[in-house]
């Protein structure tokens, strides 16, 4: 017998109650897994605008006038603040967790990102310190709301559906920088049109981009959930709270230290490609401005393809396998960039680099929230940011180091930058995700620190 209207959506509204509750925990609603990936999407505009493309060619080339020192000061504003949060996050995420307060800690980092990239609009030719106390600020926002957002993924998805679910969440987030880009630029180009300088421009961007974010996470204060309940633990100081944690996963979370290890090192590979694949491209290959624009959004949907599908292979074929999968196509990007001669066959590395991107950042999302205590999630995704945040500053820092000691060879710089990744394959081999996990729930969660 035919269906009519009402019961063929009853059957498929049935369907996606069927096919999500695979993925999610009880009681979690699919309103709630849209408000977590909301926050991705918003929040990917300001590293897409702000630190990738418009502010940071803004600054070196208007506010600080072209100085041969301009970019060295955008780099080491950005790596102070992640500096700060490396030094904090350990002490944030365990005050969260005992006091129940991840939501609170994500709307005020929100607020404070949102705030200081409102600042950045402010920032006008010559105002050099006012732009990086600004850039640093809302840098240190991002990174901690980046880090206390990922902490509710355990709490959403069930532990054999953690892949899937995290690349919907970073699949969606490189849409939602690809919006914020494409309005940028849409904007950048009218002005230009009406013969406005960098100066009258770049102040709208930088609150079209501030607007952007502060509407679009919105649903994730509205509808997420606080379900780890509070345990009280006594507050440490901060580089006590570090010490205690990293030297806890040695006695205690050995293959979660291993997986900290090699995130650091792959993170430091994947920074050197976000950071500095439009100076490679303009610099080894001659790329254009126009060229580099289109170039970022290759790399962004083929990243966010790569986060969406790869998350159901994580989920298929587990963990480790699935990170050496990425960890061996970065390598072949690696190596197709450096002997790239042709425009066709660098692009096809940055097809190659999208699609790592996405899979490894979200790939590296799901396998903490496999390890870490259910009762201590943001402390542990905290000691995640921390690693990645280190890598952070030393993959950036040692391309800047070739490109200095060869004269100028960015070619060899990114072959080096190789290594990186040969090195996270290799902590990678030694790393037990069932050992890891069998740990994760033996040990008691109410322990207190040593």
């Amino acid at each position: 017998m035919k269906q009519g209207p009402a019961s063929s959506a009853k059957l498929a509204s049935d369907a996606d109650t069927a096919w999500t509750g695979q993925a999610l925990n009880p009681g979690v609603a699919r309103r709630e897994v849209w408000a977590w990936a909301m926050y991705d999407f918003a929040n990917s505009g300001y590293t897409t605008v702000v630190l990738t493309t418009v502010f940071s060619a803004y600054f070196v080339g208007v506010v600080a006038a072209q100085k041969s020192w301009g970019t060295l000061a955008f780099t080491a504003a950005l790596s102070f603040s992640y500096l700060m949060v490396m030094l904090t996050m350990p002490t944030l995420g365990a005050r969260a967790d005992a006091r129940a307060g991840k939501r609170r800690l994500l709307f005020t980092s929100t607020a404070g990102c949102v705030a200081a990239t409102l600042l950045l609009a402010l920032t006008g030719p010559g105002d050099i310190a006012w732009g990086l106390f600004a850039l640093a600020l809302s840098n240190y926002c991002y990174c901690v709301g980046e880090s206390i957002v990922a902490a509710f993924l355990p709490e959403i998805a069930r532990p054999e559906a953690l892949g899937r679910v995290s690349g919907w969440g970073w699949s969606f987030g490189y849409f939602g920088g690809m919006l914020t880009l494409g309005l940028s630029l849409a904007l950048v180009s009218w002005a230009g049109g009406r013969g406005m300088q960098a100066s009258q421009y770049v102040p709208g961007v930088m609150v079209l981009t501030a607007a952007i974010f502060a509407i679009a996470a919105i649903p994730s204060f509205l509808f997420l959930r606080e379900r780890t309940p509070a345990t009280r633990r006594a507050a440490q100081g901060m580089l006590a709270r570090l010490r205690a944690a990293w030297l806890e996963t040695g006695r205690q979370f050995g293959d979660f230290r291993l997986l900290l290890l090699c995130g650091a090192c792959y993170h430091a590979g994947i920074s050197v490609v976000i950071t500095l694949s439009a100076v490679y491209a303009t610099e080894a290959m001659g790329f254009t401005m126009a060229q580099t624009m289109m170039l970022v959004f290759t790399v962004n949907i083929a990243a966010a393809g790569g986060a969406f599908l790869f998350g159901y292979v994580q989920d298929k074929v587990g963990h480790k396998p699935a990170l050496a999968i990425t960890l061996a196509g970065w390598i072949l990007m690696i190596l197709i960039a450096y002997a790239a001669v042709r425009l066709w066959v660098f692009w096809t590395a940055a097809t190659i680099a999208g699609l790592c991107m996405g899979t490894s950042q979200s790939a590296g999302r799901a396998m903490v929230g496999a390890l870490a205590p259910r009762a201590r999630l943001a402390e542990f995704y905290s000691l995640w940011t921390f690693a990645t945040q280190l890598a952070a500053v030393v993959g950036p820092l040692c391309y800047g180091l070739v490109t200095w000691v060869t004269d100028g060879n960015h070619r060899l710089a990114l072959l080096f930058t190789g290594l990186f990744f040969v090195a996270g394959l290799a902590v990678l081999a030694r790393l037990d995700f069932a050992r890891g996990a069998r740990v994760r729930d033996t040990i008691s969660m109410a322990q207190p620190l040593p």
